[in-house]
């Protein structure tokens, strides 16, 4: 009985442990609403932090690229707007249950998404994919994938396609200038990009502006002194040339004569600057500016110059090259026939090594380099492209004579193709050396005289009759004089020498010869069918180009008042230097 009284009562036992657990909540539920107060009150930063993370972005603001246009206004390039998908990657790893529909829109494999966002775990910004249409990049948001994004960025097109991709060149996926015009013009072109911040909901839609870091600015626009025209003629010309004498590439260029505006620039092989599958290293530079040659017997025209300006020929004096070959310090110079005497004249009419030689050699070497570089050659234009070169001209206090003789007409020193026009603008300037720009030219600029007008006029009469009736004869036009000059040079072997059976065929000239507005050259890189001289294979290309250039500018014919018609007589395969 007295066991029995000091046991408790059980009603006692339960309310007990009903205290205890109330007490336990209390205490709980207090110690929550202390941790609460302390990170919403007092240490509130990470968690603003957090949500800030979340909800507050800071966007780019992508600059449009500026437009580059022809001379009359044509677009040769625009920024079309794309979209690009981006993730905050601790967001979308949260949510890997989406990544396959997220894939399959972009036409990705989930993989692709883990190694994406494995890489990149401790970013707060990644690209997904780029360069998308806003219709697709809208089907990406639509999914509502946490983390999910898109921005609004440009891609570049370029509405001529090949035919002008060397000269514009190309961007890259951020839009900036690549090569060519892209890459010279880049800080006019490219703007500045802007950044402002912005508040986003769990989809990613903004849902406001809070405020502008930095403003964008977009690139201004670019005329160019293009004519789209003539460039396409060009293209289309030189194209049919390499197809027809077998070539493995070619330039053609085109010059106002007056401005010194490059009114066409072109290349072969191409490249599209729309289509980077076609895009090869080995094809992808401008090679009127990059690459050099021997610029061969269209340099004669500057040597007799020189003859001319130091008083002791004339165009009527005689040369005489019999027997059609000439050796000097065991170097061998030919002719392609035995023209026996010629006038100084004919020397440039048969496009005669050894007359030219001959007449060189009575002159100071030293003054024939000076007179070379007084038209351009071995210095650079001042084009504002990349890449230009300024090509090759020695000058040497002690000259061999085979030395002296070859520099005469165009062996042993390389030019440009670009510096061969500025030189034959000189000659259509009537001696006046003027800048060349690939900027369209709102006036006349100035120039610097550097052979007297009387000596280029002489001059400029023997290169009509290189046209009228001799190796140019192909570059003839049926209603207007033409003046210009064939040359035909063996390729250099990059290990020494020469290549055996490798040429480069050439023409440069000019037209009206009255009153000249054009200037052109046009240069064919290893011609491999029946024939390989300039009056062959690059004269035609420079009639059909200077053609369409008289006629899309309404010049008039200028055929002298006699009636002189130009007649092309056939060649044989051993004519047209």
């Amino acid at each position: 009985m007295a066991r029995d009284r000091r046991k408790k009562p059980k009603h006692l036992f339960y309310q007990g442990r009903h205290w205890f657990v109330l007490v336990c909540l209390v205490m709980g539920t207090v110690g929550l609403a202390v941790r609460g107060l302390y990170v919403q009150v007092i240490d509130n930063d990470l968690l603003q932090a957090e949500g800030l993370e979340r909800q507050v972005r800071v966007l780019k603001m992508m600059p449009a690229r500026g437009k580059i246009l022809d001379r009359r206004g044509h677009v040769l390039a625009v920024s079309t707007p794309v979209d690009a998908i981006w993730a905050h990657p601790a967001s979308l790893r949260e949510a890997p249950a989406d990544w396959p529909r997220l894939a399959h829109t972009l036409g990705m494999e989930t993989a692709d998404i883990d190694r994406i966002l494995k890489r990149n775990i401790n970013k707060g910004f990644v690209y997904i994919k780029r360069s998308l249409s806003p219709a697709l990049a809208g089907q990406v948001t639509a999914l509502g994938v946490p983390g999910v994004y898109r921005q609004r960025e440009y891609h570049r097109y370029y509405p001529a396609g090949r035919i002008a991709g060397h000269l514009l060149g190309f961007t890259d996926v951020d839009d900036r200038g690549q090569e060519g015009v892209e890459l010279a013009f880049e800080n006019h072109l490219g703007g500045v990009v802007g950044q402002k911040r912005v508040r986003r909901d769990r989809r990613g839609y903004t849902v406001e502006n809070l405020d502008q870091i930095s403003p964008v600015h977009h690139g201004r626009e670019l005329r160019l002194s293009i004519d789209v025209r003539i460039q396409s003629a060009a293209h289309q010309a030189l194209a049919r040339t390499l197809v027809e004498h077998k070539a493995v590439g070619g330039t053609a260029m085109v010059l106002d004569s007056r401005t010194g505006e490059i009114l066409a620039m072109v290349n072969l092989p191409e490249f599209n600057p729309n289509d980077r599958s076609t895009f090869n290293t080995n094809v992808m530079r401008n090679r009127a500016v990059t690459d050099i040659f021997e610029p061969g017997s269209t340099v004669k025209p500057f040597t007799l110059s020189l003859a001319l300006q130091s008083g002791i020929f004339t165009p009527d004096t005689t040369i005489s090259t019999s027997p059609g070959v000439l050796v000097l310090d065991r170097h061998r110079i030919r002719d392609i026939h035995d023209y026996g005497v010629l006038t100084l004249a004919n020397v440039l009419v048969k496009s005669s090594n050894i007359g030219t030689a001959k007449i060189a050699l009575a002159l100071n070497p030293s003054q024939l380099v000076a007179t070379l570089q007084s038209v351009g050659f071995g210095q650079l234009t001042g084009v504002e492209l990349p890449g230009e070169r300024s090509g090759v001209l020695q000058s040497k206090e002690r000259w061999r004579l085979s030395e002296h003789a070859t520099l005469s007409y165009g062996y042993g020193l390389s030019v440009t193709a670009l510096q061969l026009a500025r030189a034959y603008m000189v000659l259509a300037n009537g001696g006046v050396l003027k800048p060349i720009t690939i900027r369209r030219r709102e006036e006349l600029p100035g120039g610097e005289r550097v052979l007297p007008s009387d000596v280029v006029g002489q001059i400029n009469q023997m290169l009509e009759h290189v046209v009228v009736k001799g190796t140019g004869q192909r570059a003839g036009l049926p209603s207007y004089r033409v003046a210009g000059k064939t040359g035909t040079v063996r390729k250099i072997n990059p290990e020494g020498g020469y290549l055996e059976g490798h040429y480069r065929a050439l023409f440069a000239g000019f037209a009206p010869a009255n009153e000249p507005q054009f200037v052109a050259v046009v240069m064919i890189d290893d011609p491999r069918g029946e024939f390989y001289y300039g009056g062959h294979v690059a004269a035609p290309v420079f009639r059909d180009i200077m053609a369409t250039a008289l006629r899309l500018y309404s010049i008039p014919g200028d055929i002298e008042p006699e009636g002189r018609e130009v007649v092309v007589t056939p060649q044989s395969k051993q004519s047209g230097a």
